[in-house]
């Protein structure tokens, strides 16, 4: 495509695939406007004759003062004076002139008949009687095309401005629908192709390298079929990209899109949605004709749970449910009577546990990938992306580094960090953006803003400064709590405090992991409590927290003896419309002891190293006053180095790695 296409309204009325503009009705109706205007201007400028009764006129024919008329649709009678009568005193109010038009004379009075006949025959008698046979008589019967034109034209102006207010109230858009209200079944995909310029490209998309595979290998599916059909497979027919929000699901779509020499249709799952009944069915139908009229393509559906829920869930009021009508129609178009193999869909969704089974089935979407969160090695590769947009940075910046302050980070939230940093530089003046800006970003994202002019008594301060050296006297001294990275006391976001942690990325948690955690915690209450012996509000946050974590062992991981290895977490989701528990009376209050139970203990063991550590507590607090803001070397001065050492992870390959029933198969043998 060429520059000037690139431009914004450039190719605003070209139609697809050509250089031709595209029609429009305002072509016919403008120039019609302006005749109308022009005709009417003309008008204005005519001198209207003046109205005479038919006596009169009859008596000046009589007195031989006629020189000609012109008779009008059979009833109106143009009067044209000799030049003599025009002289004359009784006609001096008779108009003077010429047309500007036609530069013909003007009449000079006109009437009204009511008998074509009745008038023919009288003026014709009088005519005999007088001897007046050189008076003119043109009896003009056709109207003129200005005439017809003047009159149709009001009905063509209205009808224009309805055409253009239906447009507007079908908002326009649609793909090949035009935006008109009766295209309102019409597929709203827009679609990519090799005349649309896509630069997102597989290099675009850092880690993810098992997603991305299984991606291309589609997009060579459609690229080189007989590779794969020569043996006898078949192609696949749909991929469905599950992954948390911001992991690159969309993303990946884009590099198909813009890997794909093949059409590529983009649209979302609300795009169906619509308050007309029997509508979303109709546009799936189109979308799945138009992609068919062009395979190989693909169909690319974003957030396809707004169409895809399950069935017979949500319909409590048993009347018909559009969207189970559009979703129907969906299952029966990828795998149904007639389905062309050579259209392959493409879906993204962050809830793939409410979508309706008969969606996820084999045949119809074969492959399901799962996109998770990026791990360090793939963060850093995130970041490289995402740092070259940015003009000037510091050379000292280690991507390493950043990838480890940035655990649970999605790519979406990399990206935002990347920005926010540039952001931050410029805000400060800055030549380039340095590791302080990128630490600033990430706190930023995090916490929220910092309110340093946020008012606190001292008394708060205090209060505040030795909540947060609690937890991170408590961290420093459990084996298996994240280990500090800052601890402030400045207000940011809505906390009046925070601390930072680098936590070790798991791939599962043990219960003392679980523990120490919770035990770290709760180190800022207990630290409340063990100082000022009284506690306040200001653990809201992380009450909430070793609940949730607590209540996740009892009933969810099976880590509580009591309740034994049972769980009571559903990962179907059929349990989301359940009007009842799924346990007894009996076992809810086990559980809701259990709970409780968890949480204390782990509070007075918090306690329990609080006490022990009270001169340390103490010290940390007071640094922590005075600086405001406090890192990992401030601990070591006053703590010591932690003496607890991780193990490094190990990426794990197939290839060099057994499988247990593989295992247990050659211990069997041997």
């Amino acid at each position: 495509m060429s520059q000037e296409n690139k431009k914004p309204g450039n190719n605003k009325h070209l139609i697809p695939g050509s250089n031709k503009p595209k029609f429009s009705m305002w072509w016919i109706i403008v120039p019609l406007m302006l005749m109308f205007l022009a005709y009417s201007y003309i008008s204005d400028s005519i001198t209207e004759p003046n109205e005479i009764a038919e006596t009169e006129f009859f008596n000046y024919l009589e007195d031989g003062e006629i020189e000609k008329i012109k008779i009008w649709n059979n009833r109106t009678v143009n009067v044209f004076l000799t030049k003599d009568a025009i002289n004359l005193e009784k006609h001096s109010k008779a108009k003077k002139g010429t047309q500007i038009a036609s530069k013909e004379p003007l009449p000079q009075y006109e009437f009204q008949i009511g008998d074509l006949d009745n008038f023919e025959e009288k003026f014709d008698r009088i005519i005999k009687e007088r001897s007046l046979q050189t008076i003119k008589f043109n009896d003009t019967r056709d109207t003129t095309f200005v005439d017809i034109l003047v009159s149709i034209l009001p009905i063509i102006l209205i009808v224009g401005i309805w055409i253009f207010i239906m447009r507007r109230m079908s908002g326009g858009g649609g793909g090949g629908a035009g935006g008109q209200i009766f295209n309102i079944g019409k597929s709203k995909a827009k679609l990519f192709d090799q005349k649309t310029d896509i630069k997102t490209t597989f290099k675009d998309v850092a880690g993810l390298e098992g997603a991305k595979e299984e991606i291309q290998e589609i997009v060579d599916f459609l690229k080189n079929p007989e590779k794969y059909t020569s043996l006898g497979g078949k192609i696949p027919k749909g991929a469905l990209l599950i992954g948390s929000p911001g992991t690159g699901k969309t993303l990946l779509a884009k590099a198909v899109a813009g890997e794909a020499k093949v059409p590529f249709f983009s649209l979302s799952g609300s795009d169906f949605v619509e308050m007309f009944v029997g509508v979303g069915a109709s546009r799936v139908r189109d979308l799945f004709k138009q992609a068919k009229e062009k395979s190989p393509a693909i169909i690319f559906i974003d957030e396809i749970d707004a169409i895809g829920r399950a069935r017979g869930k949500s319909n409590f009021s048993g009347s018909n449910d559009e969207r189970e009508n559009t979703l129907n129609q969906l299952l029966t178009e990828m795998d149904g009577f007639g389905t062309n193999t050579n259209v392959i869909v493409l879906a993204a969704t962050n809830r793939a546990d409410i979508l309706d089974k008969a969606l996820m089935r084999a045949g119809r979407f074969d492959r399901q990938i799962y996109v998770d969160l990026p791990d360090v090695k793939e963060r850093e590769e995130i970041f490289e992306v995402h740092l070259r947009p940015l003009k000037k940075i510091d050379n000292e910046l280690d991507v390493e580094f950043l990838a480890k302050q940035t655990p649970g980070f999605s790519g979406a939230d990399i990206a935002n960090v990347c920005n926010e940093a540039a952001l931050i530089a410029a805000r400060k003046g800055k030549k380039a953006v340095n590791k302080q800006d990128f630490l600033d970003a990430v706190d930023r994202i995090v916490g929220g803003l910092e309110k340093k002019n946020k008012l606190i008594t001292p008394s708060e301060k205090k209060t505040i400064a030795y909540h947060e050296a609690g937890h991170a006297t408590v961290s420093w001294m459990t084996e298996h709590a994240a280990p500090l990275v800052k601890v402030t006391i400045v207000p940011r976001g809505q906390s009046l405090g925070a601390a930072w942690y680098l936590p070790e990325e798991r791939q599962i948690v043990r219960p003392e992991q679980m523990l120490d955690e919770m035990c770290a915690t709760m180190g800022g209450r207990a630290a409340e409590k063990v100082i000022f012996d009284k506690i306040s509000t200001g653990a809201l946050s992380d009450l909430e927290k070793v609940t949730r974590q607590a209540k996740a062992m009892v009933t969810i991981y099976g880590l509580n003896e009591k309740i034994g290895n049972v769980t009571y977490y559903d990962s179907s989701g059929q349990q989301e419309y359940s009007m009842t528990k799924p346990y007894s009376e009996e076992t809810a209050v086990i559980i809701d002891k259990e709970i409780s139970r968890i949480i204390e203990e782990q509070y007075q063991r918090a306690i329990q190293i609080l006490e022990d550590n009270k001169d340390k507590l103490t010290q940390l607090a007071e640094v922590l006053l005075e600086k405001e803001v406090i890192f990992k070397d401030d601990l070591e001065n006053i703590f010591g180095k932690r003496p607890f050492v991780k193990e490094e992870a190990v990426a794990l390959k197939s290839s060099t790695r057994k499988s247990t029933v593989e295992q247990k198969a050659t211990d069997e043998e041997e």
